[in-house]
């Protein structure tokens, strides 16, 4: 460890692992240490299914629930939008040739009770329970005007400026009514609430069409979900950053992150072995006196041997609870995934209910989602601090992410990578400078 580097990333979370790929493909020299014999960190999969049982103390699964090791438990279950930033960074760095994904089968939401298809074209509005006859062609025309709309194209604009007028104007402009605009902005455009009402309405436009761009992709929904769960993703960027020279050390405890003058980050120390660097990556864990807690997220990890029921048997799947519809402050996110995706035994299916923490009794905030699941078999909740840093990182060097939230997408996780990218390196990630025939040399 006496070598200096450019980086050092501290932790083997998903997104610790992005930036240290990312870090390492634009030339730096990285070491990237975890304290854990496993990669994944709080995001990690679990497997075989006997140590999802121990770790969260129930008794042992009975024969019922297969081979404990056709299972892959994530910890924090996520999809990827098909056309979004993560799925770009994984075909960019050619870590795609290190997994397989397969589509989400349906996407849904959750109005009065019972759950709908998130309607995302002209064809699915005319058809779509959520509206009535009159809201149904108001919101077809203004999903027209979303697909038309070229931003680099002031004619497809129609008289409103999206730069400068707010997304509550363009709701207003189609006449579409609460209900709609609650879908439209929590399942569509993934929002978490209603402040992006008042940003401008080009941020919620380009969110709706990344959402169609996606499901254009694959069909019956915008969402992606890795072959044996979502530890792969983390492995798949810790090669990628060991081919351009990054350096891995795992089971490595960290005793400190050493300060030189004026505060700044000079090195990382194990034991009596310093690492030097100029720069450290970490989450939150790593640094309990620069992050403060911004709040709560219940997780509950779900076991069903059938489909949801009312998504068509749906062997994966995405429901969102609207804020409003269950008089909340935040969203409730459903994610079902099965044995089709190599994470459980044949015929079982995991589901995944999520939000962000409003009361002194979560597991009562989360019971919209687990009405809609059916009988459940078994059922573990987690409770855990949500984590912001308190400063960008540029004095000290230091530079951390956020927890992970309560959403099912990846949406929020690579916005947050991305900016503490930028932070770091004072410039957005450059894609074009990944080699796209990487992985040649393993052939």
């Amino acid at each position: 460890m006496d070598e200096e580097y450019d980086a050092i990333v501290l932790g083997t979370g998903l997104k610790e692992c992005i930036l240290s790929g990312m870090l390492s493909v634009s030339g730096k020299k990285v070491l990237h240490i975890d304290r854990n014999k496993y990669y994944g960190g709080e995001s990690a999969s679990i497997c075989p299914l006997e140590e999802l049982f121990t770790k969260f103390s129930a008794p042992a699964p009975d024969e019922s629930y297969g081979r404990g090791r056709d299972w892959n438990v994530d910890l924090i279950p996520k999809f990827l939008m098909a056309n979004g930033q993560l799925v770009k960074l994984l075909i960019h760095t050619g870590v795609t040739r290190y997994l397989e994904f397969k589509s989400v089968e349906g996407s849904y939401v959750y109005k009065g009770g019972k759950i709908s298809k998130v309607p995302v074209d002209q064809k699915e509005a005319l058809a779509s329970d959520l509206m009535g006859m009159f809201e149904k062609r108001r919101f077809r025309n203004f999903l027209i005007y979303v697909q038309d709309f070229q931003s680099d194209d002031p004619k497809t604009w129609k008289d409103f400026d999206p730069n400068t007028a707010n997304m509550q104007g363009l709701y207003d402009k189609f006449g579409l009514d609460r209900n709609t605009q609650d879908f439209t902005g929590h399942a569509l455009a993934l929002y978490r609430d209603d402040d992006y009402l008042l940003q401008p309405a080009i941020q919620t436009i380009t969110r709706i069409k990344l959402y169609s761009d996606s499901l254009a992709r694959y069909g019956k929904s915008p969402y992606l979900y890795p072959m044996y769960g979502l530890g792969e993703l983390p492995q798949g960027f810790a090669r990628l950053s060991a081919i351009y020279g990054g350096t891995y050390m795992l089971d490595k405890p960290i005793d400190e992150i050493v300060v030189g003058e004026g505060g700044r980050v000079v090195g990382v120390r194990s034991g009596t072995e310093v690492a030097k660097c100029k720069q450290v990556y970490c989450d939150p864990s790593y640094v309990q006196d620069k992050v403060r807690k911004k709040g709560q997220v219940i997780r509950c990890i779900c076991l069903v041997d059938h489909p949801i029921p009312n998504t068509k048997d749906a062997l994966s799947t995405q429901i969102i609870i609207p804020q409003k519809q269950v008089s909340r402050n935040s969203d409730i996110y459903v994610s079902l995934v099965s044995y089709t995706h190599q994470v459980a035994a044949k015929g079982w299916f995991i589901a995944m209910i999520s939000t962000t923490v409003e009361t002194e009794n979560p597991e009562v905030e989360i019971k919209p989602g687990l009405d809609l699941l059916g009988p459940i078999r078994q059922k573990f909740v987690s409770i855990s601090d949500y984590y912001e840093p308190i400063d960008s990182g540029l004095e000290s060097q230091i530079f951390i992410s956020e927890s992970y939230d309560a959403t099912s997408h990846f949406e929020t996780t690579c916005l947050d990578v991305l900016d503490i990218f930028k932070r770091g390196t004072g410039e957005e990630f450059d894609f074009s400078k990944i080699k796209h025939e990487l992985g040649d040399e393993e052939q």
